[in-house]
């Protein structure tokens, strides 16, 4: 703990420094290589694996379970049509669910009955139905509409708090990075987008926004008075306030992982919720490239903004001049000093 307070402490004086700012377009150029990873491969798999919800298919629920085995539940299905897949999940406390492709009447007939004789159940605990992509394709389009609205409103919020439209672009830009990425790393590794996950990438957002308004508050404490500092660029201004609030940063998202991730390893991993695993498994993603986002996008991306106005122009020049000048100042005195030892 003293090694971090320590660590802390330097970064905050600044004495010690990570160039957030300075190697802008490395960052740009690996987050750009990600997205084209993720978009490539989730290419190549074919799509998103999307859940029965958004393509349609059947649904068996079996109650009052003594024995939770999902793999029962998949074996009653490629017992019947062996090519199928079939997803099966332990939603709560002795019921199970099982989802698959459209099956027939006569298919559907099949597979309860071996979900009677597999979990040991009677006809009645046994109930199948089919689910129609609409449901699916209608929180899809919610989820559109939401997230618009609710990019419209940061910005609008960001822009009047901070009072520049540059910062409010900055945060905009990171967050959408951060859904598509995320949404990206789901489709590579396969999970399956169902609408919890959906929920899961706009609450993520809330998550990502925390942390943005952290860093840009200090990044507009650093350089609300330029007159008053003759020391720093407004690049490395901005990089200080990154540094300044990089431990929180991370505090913040490692407090924000532990308990999803509790909800996810344990409650979903042991117990079979599907519905937690998916929400929280997005959450957890999101988390994770949300913090990245902060750091090595939005904060290095309000910079490069901010650049090319005049007045951070002029004043960053008279900066750069002045230690031009002390630094051939320095070279003269230790010039003379040699020469005259």
């Amino acid at each position: 703990m003293s090694r971090l307070a320590t660590w802390g402490n330097e970064l905050y004086a600044g004495k010690k420094s990570y160039p957030f700012v300075q190697k802008w377009k490395t960052w740009f150029t690996v987050a750009l290589i990600l997205l084209a990873i993720a978009g490539g491969i989730t290419a190549l798999r074919g799509g998103f694996n999307m859940g029965i919800d958004f393509r349609g298919g059947s649904e068996f629920t079996v109650s009052g379970v003594e024995n939770t085995d999902p793999v029962l539940g998949e074996e009653a299905v490629s017992e019947v049509i062996p090519e199928t897949e079939a997803t099966a999940t332990n939603i709560a406390g002795g019921t199970i669910r099982v989802q698959t492709t459209e099956l027939s009447d006569e298919q559907t007939l099949e597979v309860a009955e071996n979900l009677q004789q597999g979990y040991n159940v009677t006809a009645e605990q046994v109930t199948s139905n089919f689910v129609g992509p609409t449901w699916g394709q209608a929180v899809s389009q919610q989820m559109f509409v939401g997230l618009i609205v609710f990019l419209v409103l940061v910005a609008l919020y960001l822009t009047i708090y901070f009072r520049t439209w540059k910062m409010s672009a900055a945060a905009i830009v990171g967050l959408l990075y951060v859904v598509i990425l995320t949404v990206g790393i789901y489709g590579a590794i396969g999970f399956e987008v169902t609408p919890p996950a959906i929920i899961g990438f706009l609450l993520i957002l809330s998550y990502s926004l925390y942390d943005t308004v952290v860093v840009f508050d200090k990044i507009r404490e650093n350089t609300q008075n330029l007159a008053e500092d003759r020391q720093r660029t407004f690049d490395e201004l901005v990089n200080l306030a990154v540094n300044q609030t990089l431990v929180r940063s991370i505090t913040t998202s490692i407090v924000g992982i532990l308990p999803v991730g509790s909800i996810l390893f344990i409650g979903a991993g042991l117990l079979g919720a599907g519905t937690l695993r998916d929400i929280s498994l997005s959450i957890f993603v999101g988390i994770i490239v949300g913090t990245i986002a902060t750091l090595f996008i939005q904060a290095p991306l309000y910079a490069l903004f901010r650049r090319n106005d005049d007045d951070i122009t002029d004043r960053d020049e008279r900066i750069l001049r002045r230690r031009g000048y002390e630094t051939d100042q320095e070279t003269e005195n230790d010039a003379e000093t040699a020469t005259s030892q």
